[in-house]
């Protein structure tokens, strides 16, 4: 079984790593959907689906809510309070589309989460009000092989 705690030892591997636009290497570089694959993959192996070519606007100009549709593909949605282990995406602007994510690493009077931000690489962040206004949806990732 994958539970929260195999989620965030696999995501603090990550902390450290360089912001890259579009990459998912541990160590090397990764953005805030190249962190999520590389936890996948070391979680399943392969990847559901070829991520397509993104910008960072993530379709903004469109409104098209490419990121949200994949993760609703993918992960399994939750409307808990943000436990560790669960995915969060975020909704950067009121109106904007859904593009950045990050992985719930502690919860409690402290909370954070762990995600690749641009001009820090990845870190792990307190879960504040900021940032817990900005949550739209809240997934986990499926149990046993996909």
């Amino acid at each position: 079984m994958i539970g929260p705690d195999t989620v965030v030892a696999q995501a603090r591997r990550w902390i450290g790593t360089p912001y890259r636009h579009q990459c998912s290497m541990r160590a090397a570089g990764c953005d805030c959907l190249g962190l999520i694959c590389g936890i996948w993959r070391a979680l399943y192996g392969d990847l559901p689906e070829q991520v397509p070519a993104y910008t960072p606007d993530w379709a903004e100009a469109s409104g098209e809510e490419r990121l949200w549709r994949a993760a609703r593909r993918h992960l399994i949605p939750v409307q808990d309070a943000p436990a560790p282990g669960q995915v969060l995406l975020f909704q950067m602007r009121r109106g904007a589309v859904a593009k950045h994510l990050g992985i719930v690493s502690r919860d409690g009077p402290a909370p954070a989460f762990i995600h690749a931000y641009s001009g820090h690489g990845v870190v792990e962040s307190p879960l504040s009000r900021p940032w817990r206004d900005k949550i739209v949806a809240q997934f986990i990732f499926p149990q046993g092989a996909v």
